[in-house]
């Protein structure tokens, strides 16, 4: 199944039946009166999240949809039945937005959460409703309210706990590969990564989810590369993994051009904790390891770690720190949260 984050869609709700103008007219029966039945309500155009679904591609083969509309109103006050709704089911993690592309409508965060985004029009009064005092035959009715229509963002942000971040082939993959049951692509050249994916880590009886972004380069803010547009995937991560290339020329350098990337584009992401790694710590000399970890100390300002994915070098200190970090934030926000006061 391929990826897509990211669709465009028109919505249109449906329009409310007409009122029926008519009168009763039967043998023997005098003064029957009007009897025009109302008009149907119009289809409301509704988004839900539902479970089983990691991406938008149904939406890029289907980008109209529209509620029907309301039937018409009867004689004998026969009301016209309203119109069927029209549901876009979604995975968790979406975002609806305007035709703008800024202005968010809603965000579709838990399972079972559901969103009206155009309501349907209203059906016309039959002439019946209009029967008075003094106006015992009304001749008229009301056609019905018309729907609404607009065109909306769908923007998928995935949901998980940690995220991993850093240049290409810096071994996010095979670590992602190494800890979870993903399989992601791997190989020895850039870009091997071109959307995001997902795992779920087992660790000390803990689990988490753990996802992997194609990498940055210098300039992606600007849209080098494969740009900055999969970050938003990791907006929503409680904890960044930043993982540094010991072959690198220079791991200082390095970690400080991620980082500048991140700051440029916003999000909160310069803010999120981090930690941070060496990785492919097997496949270079003591003295240059030693050395690179010096570097990245200085640039980070932190103790980094030291691990290979490929042989299991320090993996497992890594996942602690993920979980570790990931219970300080869970316990934060619950502290952040307003508490209601206690009424007697």
């Amino acid at each position: 199944m391929k990826f897509l984050d990211e669709a465009k869609v028109y919505v249109r709700s449906g329009d409310g039946g007409a009122g029926c103008v008519a009168f009763r007219r039967e043998k023997f029966i005098e003064f029957g009166g009007p009897n025009g039945g109302d008009g149907g309500r119009g289809g409301d155009v509704w988004v839900e999240c539902v479970d089983g679904l990691n991406t938008l591609i149904d939406y890029r083969y289907q980008q109209h949809f529209k509620a029907r509309k309301g039937e018409h109103g009867m004689g004998s006050n026969r009301h016209g039945a309203n119109g069927a709704d029209v549901v876009l089911k979604v995975p968790a993690g979406t975002e609806i937005l305007a035709e703008d592309g800024e202005t968010l409508i809603a965000d579709m965060t838990h399972v079972g959460q559901r969103v009206r985004l155009a309501k349907g029009g209203n059906g016309g009064f039959g002439n019946a409703y209009f029967t008075t005092s003094t106006n015992r035959a009304p001749k008229h009715a009301n056609p019905g309210q018309e729907g609404h229509e607009q065109w909306v963002w769908l923007r998928l942000k995935l949901i998980a706990d940690a995220g991993l971040v850093g240049l290409p082939n810096a071994g996010k993959s095979t670590f992602l590969a190494t800890v979870t049951a993903a399989k992601p692509k791997i190989a020895d050249y850039p870009f091997t990564t071109l959307h995001p994916g997902l795992g779920v880590v087992r660790s000390d009886e803990r689990e988490f989810v753990l996802a992997d972004i194609p990498g940055l380069i210098e300039g992606a803010h600007d849209g080098v590369g494969l740009g900055d547009r999969f970050l938003a995937h990791v907006e929503r991560c409680r904890v960044l993994l930043h993982l540094v290339e010991a072959t690198n020329e220079h791991a200082g350098k390095t970690y400080k051009l991620v980082r500048k990337e991140l700051e440029a584009y916003g999000g909160g992401l310069a803010d999120k904790p981090e930690i941070v790694a060496l990785s492919k710590a097997d496949i270079v000399d003591p003295e240059t390891l030693k050395e690179q970890v010096a570097r990245l100390k200085r640039a980070s300002g932190t103790k980094p770690l030291v691990l290979s994915a490929a042989t299991g070098l320090g993996v497992q200190d890594a996942l602690r720190a993920i979980t570790r970090t990931i219970g300080d934030a869970k316990l934060a926000e619950a502290e952040a949260e307003p508490t209601e006061a206690w009424q007697p």
